[in-house]
């Protein structure tokens, strides 16, 4: 059980394995107005930067779950290295159908709605873990732009147009499944920039030390594609939020 080596390939190096900087998800946290002691569960928690940051800066405890063998690894050590490894603990497993044994303050799916079958299925999964009047974060993409047709949509790494809502729309998507939003933080086309392209330094890297490997000729190809099609697409028409929703 684990995520396809290309993933592991592109952002073996990230510690936010998505469009948001280490300040936006300082800011964020802050912004959610949480105490200390806020019980946290982070479905899909990658790297877990998100889960030991708050807990080195606002006194979170709580657990991450990701199907990632290297992503939790680099948890572990970064909980280790910021002094938090008794607040958080990170758990290799899959994220999907993952309910906590007892009810947290604060439910995560930052980027993986996946996990749930999208966004409906991934508010439902998370709701089962929180407290009555619990607070949950969904990240996903939407459209800076829509595209004008779907070879440019599918340039963004979407299957079709209707993957994904103009932001006017998903939030509008999560009002109509019983929830306020209740505060957001979203990417800009700098933390686009830094996501994306820290993984064309990263898969080079990896193909200068691996020139023989099976998977060389993906990754060559890959890269040799990516950065114009980013730039020529994805940093033009796609965006990515993280939303806080509470059921009403």
């Amino acid at each position: 059980m684990d995520l396809p080596r290309i993933f592991t390939i592109r952002e073996s190096n990230h510690r936010i394995h998505n469009p948001l900087t280490a300040d936006k998800f300082a800011t964020l946290g802050a912004s959610l107005r949480l105490p200390a002691g806020t019980e946290m569960l982070d479905l899909a928690s990658g790297s877990g930067e998100m889960l030991c940051t708050w807990a080195r800066d606002l006194g979170f405890t709580g657990t991450g779950v990701d199907i990632s063998t290297l992503f939790t690894e680099q948890a572990r050590a970064r909980a280790a290295e910021l002094g938090v490894a008794d607040q958080v603990t990170f758990v290799h497993g899959d994220a999907a159908g993952h309910v906590a044994d007892q009810p947290v303050d604060l439910a995560a799916c930052v980027g993986a709605t996946w996990i749930g079958g999208g966004v409906a299925g991934t508010t439902e999964l998370l709701q089962r873990s929180l407290r009555p009047d619990g607070m949950m974060l969904i990240g996903e993409p939407f459209w800076r732009r829509t595209p004008p047709d779907e070879e440019a949509a599918k340039a963004c790494h979407a299957t079709s147009i209707a993957d994904f809502l103009e932001l006017h729309g998903l939030i509008g998507q999560f009002q109509d499944l019983g929830y306020d939003v209740v505060e957001m933080m979203l990417a800009d086309q700098d933390s686009w920039d830094r996501y994306a392209a820290a993984q064309w330094l990263s898969m080079r890297r990896w193909l200068d030390e691996n020139p023989d490997d099976d998977m060389a000729p993906e990754v060559r190809e890959e890269l040799t594609t990516e950065p114009a099609h980013y730039a020529r697409y994805g940093r033009e028409y796609l965006s990515w939020g993280v939303f806080a929703l509470m059921k009403r």
